[in-house]
């Protein structure tokens, strides 16, 4: 089976780990530390404002708390977003409100979020699908001007950027994950950042039992008498990443670029190999001044040939799959919003295979079965 996602590990990664084992040390220390500071300059932000997690969905919830986000507050995200966004607003009892998103780039505008603003709107949560940044920058101002706090959902856009600003700088709080399908993978893993450098600190306590780093088993260099007696500042839990997988995360950083330099090479490559095709729509190009990590890579069939064209290419041996399911059609979020681009999208589109392991010979035979199956099926159609 061709896989839509999968992780590109070696023997760097593994003399990494050996490494700290050697040290005998494998809970939150300084390869935690340091890979927050890589992460950082990644970014081009604060060390002080990264915090390394143990998931992406983590740091939505540490978001959504950060925030004070309660009954009686709105927050406006995308209808297409990850489960756990929608679980991150509403375990707070605050009301999801979802917005619509452009059919062919599955991203909200600044006018799609402008439309579902409310005077209750606290929080503004965007996801940059597939890693195209969108029209974060102008989300960005709408939210600066109605005062309203944006989080970014990063995890798809560990390596993109609108015009030199890397993705998850343009907000107040950010989240990037590092699961076993990301680009940049630690097994499990996310990192947050902060702006506000209050709000870091506290977002630091929050996923360390709420204490102060100087604290009992929060101990660091510069611990007082009694260091044992504890200092708890908020009701926190465990929520830290650790040094192992830190250190698997840190030679993934220094293997980014070569990542996202193959899954170019391969973009461009179902762009040759499927242009012109009858009955698929290639993904629409990027603005000028965006970079994409390329997390996805999409098409867009006729509604009523997708599901069949994906079990003809899971029997060809090719895995494809759709993310995300919208969530105001989830049961538990279902609402009267009425978001025609959201479902054009849902019902039309498909990820086709995109990850650094794949080779020359398997993008091209994704490409041919998938004309062959969308032409099978459109045949049929019209018989």
């Amino acid at each position: 089976m061709i896989n839509v996602f999968q992780p590109t590990l070696g023997d760097e990664e593994l003399d990494a780990v050996r490494q700290v084992f050697a040290g005998n040390w494998l809970g939150h220390g300084p390869r935690t530390r340091t890979f927050e500071a890589e992460f950082a300059g990644h970014l081009g932000v604060d060390p002080q404002r990264m915090v390394f997690v143990n998931s992406g969905t983590t740091g939505l919830f540490l978001a959504t708390e950060l925030l004070g986000l309660g009954p009686g507050d709105d927050v406006v995200l995308p209808s297409i977003s990850f489960v756990g966004a929608g679980n991150a607003v509403s375990v707070t009892g605050a009301r999801p409100r979802f917005c619509d998103v452009d059919p062919r780039t599955l991203n909200p505008s600044a006018g799609d979020v402008a439309r579902a603003l409310t005077p209750r709107t606290k929080a503004v949560l965007v996801l940059h699908y597939g890693g195209y940044p969108g029209e974060i920058a102008g989300i960005a101002a709408l939210c600066r001007e109605r005062g309203v706090a944006l989080i970014e959902d990063a995890a798809c856009a560990v390596a993109s950027s609108a015009d030199g600003t890397g993705c998850g700088a343009f907000g107040d709080i950010a989240m990037w994950s590092f699961d076993a399908m990301k680009i940049l993978v630690t097994g499990d893993g996310g990192m947050l950042y902060v702006r506000d450098p209050e709000l870091a600190d506290r977002a630091r306590r929050l996923a360390y039992h709420g204490l102060e780093w100087h604290s009992g088993l929060a101990a660091s260099a510069r611990v007082p008498h009694r260091w044992w007696e504890l200092n708890v500042q908020d009701f926190g839990r465990r929520e830290i990443g650790n040094d192992v997988t830190a250190a698997i995360g840190s030679v993934q950083l220094r293997r980014l670029p070569g990542f996202v330099e193959r899954r170019r090479e391969i973009a461009r490559a179902y762009d040759r190999l499927l242009a012109g095709a009858d009955g698929i729509r290639l993904p629409p190009p990027l603005p000028d001044g965006h970079v994409t990590s390329h997390y996805f890579y999409w098409v867009q069939l006729d509604a009523g040939i997708r599901d069949q064209v994906a079990a003809d290419l899971k029997e060809r041996g090719v895995y494809t799959t759709f993310r995300y399911a919208p969530l105001h059609k989830v049961p538990i979020y279902r609402g009267d919003a009425e978001l025609p681009g959201t479902e054009e999208a849902a019902d039309t589109t498909l990820l086709l295979p995109l990850h650094q392991g794949l080779d020359d010979a398997d993008v091209r035979t994704v490409a041919d079965e998938l004309r062959k199956a969308v032409e099978y099926r459109r045949d049929r159609g019209r018989t």
